[in-house]
């Protein structure tokens, strides 16, 4: 008999007696960021605002919890191990990680919080006698996610081409930060601390990172400074709001196995470009958001007959600027 993949997304049921990953009944519950990072970094009972029913509800870090069955919570132990130990020994262990580490220890956050959502919304739908719904194409990318991420559990291998982008570098940050950024919505995730910062763009296949290959290769091996870091971000979340084309993957399931393919996304109408097309205000408006913390405004970012503001690369010759030339704190 072939392998069959939970899927909530198939019937749109997000109960919480239900194990998150595997479908498995359970009572049991796993946090949705590590305990031992809130521990260190002590987040744990700061707040986040989740939606439900277009209402953002303040949560504490460490109440975030999801019905997770004991296969799943050590399987996960077993990958948090993995991520922690890199984590201590720093860049190049994390460097050197299996990106599949990286992409399954980030997509439990990322998926996680998206899992509550879905979690309060089916419970309001049940309490208002209503069918909890979405649209097909959504419903069609998140479930694929949910399948990538079961590939902790299950027997589940990846093609040549990976459908993510990941990206890793040094980074200089004060000891006792901590910097993530997740996007429920583009499935993205952010990670920095000091000596190290990792990007995830979660369903992309590799698009953005093709695409961004010159600045990559410029940064590669440099200690970035965290401005510019946040700059790299909005990079891959524009690049992300600016494709135009739907990442495909195919699952091909055998008896033992199942492998999911993704597909090179290339251009295949000669009127539709791979990406729409780049606004320098939209950008700079993004951006603006990202640098709100040294204080940096729209208008600073973009001015007239002014080159872009950019703290990656010289706007004159595209040199990659030396982080220890930036006068910002970090």
């Amino acid at each position: 008999m072939a392998l069959q993949l939970f899927n909530p997304f198939k019937d749109m049921i997000f109960d919480e007696h239900f194990c998150f990953l595997s479908g498995d009944l359970t009572t049991d519950k796993i946090t949705v960021f590590p305990e031992w990072l809130m521990e260190k970094f002590e987040f744990g009972k700061e707040e986040i605002a989740l939606m439900q029913n277009t209402k953002a509800k303040m949560t504490a870090y460490q109440d975030l919890k999801l019905p997770c069955s004991l296969r799943v919570k050590e399987a996960f132990e077993e990958l948090d191990n993995k991520f922690k130990k890199a984590f201590d020994e720093g860049f190049e262990a994390i460097n050197q990680l299996d990106e599949l580490i990286i992409f399954q220890w980030s997509a439990r956050i990322v998926y996680g919080l998206l899992y509550l959502e879905m979690m309060g919304e089916w419970e309001l739908n049940q309490q208002m006698g209503k069918t909890f719904d979405m649209a097909h194409k959504l419903r069609d990318r998140l479930g694929k996610f949910h399948h990538m991420l079961q590939s902790l559990i299950e027997p589940i291998t990846f093609g040549e081409q990976k459908p993510w982008s990941i990206i890793t570098f040094p980074l200089k940050y004060s000891a006792d930060i901590l910097s993530f950024r997740d996007d429920i919505i583009n499935l993205l995730f952010q990670f920095g601390v000091n000596g190290f910062g990792f990007i995830v763009c979660f369903q992309d296949n590799g698009i953005v990172k093709e695409t961004e290959k010159e600045l990559i290769e410029k940064i590669k091996e440099k200690t970035l400074h965290p401005v510019q870091f946040e700059e790299l971000y909005a990079r891959f979340h524009y690049r992300i709001d600016l494709l135009q084309y739907i990442p495909q993957h195919k699952l091909h399931i055998n008896d033992d196995e199942i492998e999911i393919e993704s597909l090179p996304i290339k251009q295949t109408n000669p009127e539709l470009p791979l990406y729409g097309l780049w606004s320098d205000d939209f950008y700079a408006r993004l951006l603006s958001n990202y640098w709100q913390v040294y204080g940096i405004e729209k208008g600073e970012i973009i001015q007239f007959q002014k080159p872009f503001l950019s703290y990656l690369e010289n706007p004159y010759n595209k040199d990659f600027i030396d982080p220890e030339s930036i006068e910002l704190p970090y």
